[in-house]
């Protein structure tokens, strides 16, 4: 697309297990540590991007679309992790990112209730950058919340559901992302021609009717001769 990240890969993937596949291997290499408040603690964000290409048989038309899969890192509150170090560096980035999200939720929210909002801030930062078509426009959002039950975070579990209500509020507008190959097209129309132009001298009374062989029939051909000449 627009957007270039360094060491960032996409790979084609036929079945669903290729799929899983890559999913796990980028799941590896995600950074957890353990925390006073989680003994796994993710310290960074995960995004998973599937591109679907789709073609019908016999049509000219591809279907495409997008599917980010996100699992956001959880906010922390410094004075209840006493964190340090390099932990409390990784707080501060995830808490900032996650404030870049927010910012960027109260815009949309604010375009959706007909305020007369231009800006988006999507380049903040690198995570609403990469979402910026996952988030207002033409998508379906869904967000899943987990909050902790315990009675000493209900400020956490408040503030959480208050971002959740602000996401629910967010309207897209949703249509088919469809357009014509001219690939296809051209293929279609060549092989039209290809056949008009036999049925043309068929209807000459021609002796012979001339035919296109393309370079991939011709390779395929003469190893298939060679190895008739060779006895195979």
């Amino acid at each position: 697309g627009t957007i270039h990240l360094r060491n960032l890969s996409a790979h084609p993937a036929t079945t669903e297990e290729e799929a899983l596949n890559l999913l796990f291997l980028g799941d590896t290499t995600r950074h957890t540590s353990e925390t006073p408040m989680n003994l796994a603690s993710s310290r960074s964000h995960c995004i998973f991007t599937v591109f679907i290409t789709a073609t019908k048989v016999g049509t000219d038309i591809i279907r495409r679309s997008k599917v980010h899969l996100v699992d956001l890192a959880g906010s922390e509150r410094v004075y209840k992790t006493n964190a340090g170090g390099e932990l409390l560096k990784e707080s501060k980035y995830i808490n900032k990112s996650l404030h870049f999200l927010e910012m960027v939720i109260v815009a949309l929210q604010e375009r959706s209730k007909g305020k007369d909002r231009l800006h988006i801030p999507y380049r903040n930062s690198m995570m609403t950058s990469v979402l910026r078509d996952s988030l207002g426009g033409n998508c379906k959002t869904s967000m899943i919340a987990t909050m902790n039950p315990d009675r000493k975070q209900l400020d956490e579990s408040l503030s959480t559901c208050r971002f959740a209500q602000r996401v629910a509020c967010v309207s897209n507008a949703v249509k088919v992302n469809e357009e014509v190959d001219p690939q296809l097209v051209i293929r279609r129309l060549k092989q039209e021609v290809a056949q008009l132009r036999e049925e043309l001298a068929l209807a000459k009374g021609a002796d012979e009717v001339e035919v296109e062989v393309s370079e991939e029939t011709k390779a395929f051909l003469q190893e298939k001769v060679r190895h008739y000449a060779e006895g195979k």
